[in-house]
């Protein structure tokens, strides 16, 4: 007995062992094409900072980026960390910070040509001038009074060009754009070919000969500076002027929750046209919030969860290929025969949600009124206090912030709006309002309605990337019916385009007799 007790037992270790030995074969095989995988994947963009949260993957990552009791209590928890790296996201990461690599050695080429270019362009005229008398000083004929007078017209003429160029070409760079400005490069080959034509007349004509007219030389040079103004002047009309008329009017929609606005915008490319998209968007859709989204998924979810299907044939039934498609039939018609009474569930979960909505409004009004109410009794009663006693307004939003953290805290949790605002960023607003003497309206305004993107912390826009998507080339104008797509990594972008139409206004002319009239009233009236 206790012999084939004991061969039972190791031919049971034997026997896991195997599958251990199996099931290891198996993730090594995993592994290996999961890495496969990862090697064959040919471009990857990582579009946020690493601090920047992620909302639009889950919708319950917008609720854990930070800690929402900050209204009753600050917690800190140690322990494992539940996020680990991949060999994918190791080729992910590397190949972000080649694609950034990349995009700052463009931003410095471009810039250090651009400079290279204007410091040609500067000093090409003050060459003409200074090579004469390096050169050939003793053959130069005397500079008379109008010659003198053009050296005072180029100097004066360089520094306006000098300012002029700073002004238009060296302004911070607003973003970077997959491709060039093709009227930037145009007006860069314009003017290298315009310098070096002059060079190539000046040491044919002048080095060569050694021309004795310094007079007619320092013309030249006036007439050099005078065609890089003009060309400045072409400069402003491409790049700022052509662009003012509207011409087309966009169609901006947010994928996610449909969120829509329109915009004019002139003659201009659809990378430039993207740029200004993503200008307005910053300043006038309200915040991205995927939280808002999750109830629709849940409900979703619950109206299917009930749903089960039998298969009465048995496992094994030869006809199991069909089965997958069967049951998915099945699911689809029970849904639908339970679609009627769906809409009342939805409608009472509506207006619970915004009773609970209102109630909580009410309580957070007021609260931060009593709040307030405590401030201005605290600031009658300074004078009275000594200097050492009186608060700075740091202080007394932090005195005050508790008194109204809790219904704060219940208010942004009904409504979803936890992961937007910290303890930090609302102390912080407490203090200004009480600082600029703000009314409790004024304070609670950031908070009852959502705003645009800006208004809220640099995590939420600082550092993200867009990736444009257009079958058209993104150096191309905009044209009527053109669509291209922006895609961040929570949401997308959609943007169509319409060209305003011809507006043909005609003129009638209305004798301005036609509206005299005559009032005639009776001197009799009723008693």
């Amino acid at each position: 007995m206790d012999t084939e007790s004991t061969y039972s037992g190791y031919s049971h270790y034997s026997g896991r062992s195997r599958g251990s030995h199996r099931h290891g074969e198996r993730s090594r095989d995993r592994h290996k094409s999961r890495s496969k995988d990862s090697r064959s994947e040919k471009s990857v963009t990582i579009n946020t900072l690493p601090a920047e949260p992620l909302l639009g993957d889950s919708s319950l990552r917008g609720e854990k980026v930070q800690d929402d009791n900050w209204g009753e209590t600050t917690t800190a928890i140690t322990g494992t960390s539940e996020h680990s790296l991949s060999q994918e996201d190791i080729v992910r990461i590397t190949k972000d910070l080649e694609d950034s690599v990349g995009l700052d050695c463009r931003h410095y080429v471009t810039r250090s040509i651009a400079v290279i270019l204007g410091l040609l362009v500067f000093f090409t005229p003050l060459a003409f001038l200074v090579l004469p008398h390096i050169l050939w000083p003793e053959k130069l004929q005397s500079c008379g009074t109008a010659c003198e007078g053009l050296f005072i017209s180029v100097a004066f003429k360089l520094l306006i060009l000098l300012l002029a160029v700073w002004a238009l070409f060296f302004r911070p760079a607003r973003a970077g754009l997959p491709r060039v400005f093709v009227f930037r490069i145009l007006l860069a080959v314009l003017v290298l070919l315009f310098v070096i034509s002059y060079w190539l007349f000046y040491s044919v004509r002048i080095l060569d000969s050694q021309d004795e007219n310094y007079q007619g030389i320092v013309q030249y040079a006036v007439s050099l500076v005078d065609a890089l103004l003009f060309i400045h002047y072409l400069a402003v009309v491409l790049l700022e002027l052509r662009q003012l008329q509207p011409c087309y009017s966009v169609c901006v929609t947010r994928a996610t929750d449909g969120e829509t606005r329109h915009y004019n915008l002139g003659q201009l490319s659809i990378q430039r046209a993207a740029l200004a998209v993503i200008e307005h968007y910053y300043c006038d859709f309200p915040i991205h919030n995927p939280a808002l989204l999750s109830a629709s998924k849940s409900r979703a979810a619950k109206h299917l969860a009930g749903l089960k299907v039998y298969n009465v044939d048995g496992p094994g039934n030869n006809a199991s290929a069909g089965i997958a498609q069967s049951q998915s039939r099945a699911m689809i018609a029970a849904a639908a025969r339970r679609r009627d009474t769906s809409h009342n569930e939805l409608y009472y979960e509506e207006a619970e949600h915004e009773r609970r909505v209102r109630k909580r409004r009410a309580r957070l009004v007021v609260a931060v009124e009593e709040a307030f109410t405590h401030i201005k009794r605290m600031q009658e009663e300074e004078p009275k206090k000594a200097p050492g006693d009186v608060m700075d307004p740091r202080e007394a939003a932090q005195a005050i912030f508790p008194s109204m953290a809790r219904a704060l805290q219940k208010y942004l949790r009904t409504t979803k709006q936890q992961h937007c605002h910290s303890m930090e960023s609302i102390q912080q607003h407490l203090a200004f309002c009480i600082t600029n003497n703000l009314t409790p309206k004024a304070f609670l305004e950031s908070y009852l309605t959502p705003g645009p993107t800006l208004q809220y912390g640099k995590d939420h826009w600082l550092g993200r990337r867009w990736t444009l998507i257009s079958e058209a080339s993104v150096t191309s104008g905009l044209k009527d019916g053109s669509i291209f797509l922006l895609k961040c990594v929570d949401f997308s972008l959609v943007v169509t385009s319409r060209k305003i139409p011809y507006v043909q206004m005609s003129e009638e002319y209305i004798d301005p007799k036609s509206h005299k009239f005559v009032l005639r009233l009776q001197s009799e009236t009723s008693v």
